[in-house]
């Protein structure tokens, strides 16, 4: 109980805490989108597995931390030297040859967004109550593309943290904080983004981003995740006044 009475202790809870929180926004957007089209309770049912699985995944995986942190260590394979010799990217060769469990975890689910994102467009372009687009929404199916994105960004989470702090007990903790504060938020932005179109085109085209900025630190060009979240920043604040004049237009309008 010592370790409770220290300014470091409480100092990394709260930074961590805050950095699990920003993390999980994307997470979250894309549990939003996913069980968009279940209804009732088959909809809430998903939205628990989506937010608390996240949690549980982290924390198992916080268990694992030394393991965790070698996955950068191994190479499983390298790719040919001449392939990004190629493509233009002598100076990355190193990098780009080399394999681990946790680049290919990373490429894997950047793909896995930009192939998902890419479709929820599409439906929602073409029409998101197509039957083919309902039959690919099943309760199964939403289920388990939760738990595949749950892997993708648990590990990205805790990477994090092990970077912040090597107290076991203040990651742990900081990961209970930040989920308890998605669950909160995780019905009220679904039904945000539900209720306006653009918006939820605006989160698909921020999933796609997570995945382009996944799939490059898949394959060892690492982007700076405040760039993106500067990027979403700034298009959130033109979307909210969009459609705060939108709402300004159609009342004006309906009193005339």
């Amino acid at each position: 109980m010592e370790i409770l009475a220290t300014p470091a202790f409480w100092l990394s809870l709260t930074a961590l805490t805050f950095l699990e929180i920003v993390l999980g926004i994307d997470n979250l957007l894309f549990v939003s989108i996913a069980i968009g089209k279940l209804k009732g309770k088959q909809q809430k049912d998903a939205r628990r597995f989506g937010v608390w699985g996240a949690m549980v995944l982290r924390i198992i995986m916080l268990a694992g931390i030394f393991w965790i942190i070698q996955l950068d260590e191994h190479p499983l394979f390298h790719l040919p030297a001449a392939l990004p010799e190629m493509l233009g990217m002598t100076e990355h060769v190193e990098e780009f040859i080399a394999f681990t469990v946790k680049d290919l975890i990373l490429l894997g689910g950047g793909l896995f967004l930009l192939v998902k994102g890419t479709q929820e467009i599409h439906a929602s372009v073409q029409g998101a109550h197509h039957e083919e687009a309902e039959a690919k929404n099943q309760f199964g199916d939403v289920l388990v593309q939760l738990a595949v994105i749950n892997i993708v960004f648990s590990m990205d989470s805790v990477i994090t943290a092990v970077g912040m702090t090597d107290m076991l007990p203040v990651m742990i903790l900081a990961v209970v904080a930040s989920t308890l504060v998605m669950a909160v938020a995780a019905e009220p932005l679904a039904n945000y983004i539900e209720k306006h179109p653009t918006m939820k085109m605006l989160a698909l085209a921020f999933i796609l981003l997570v995945g382009v900025a996944l799939v490059a630190d898949g394959l060892g060009f690492h982007i700076p995740r405040g760039y993106l979240y500067f990027a979403i920043a700034f298009s959130l604040v033109v979307e909210l006044l969009n459609i705060r004049s939108r709402s300004k237009a159609e009342t004006a309008a309906g009193k005339h």
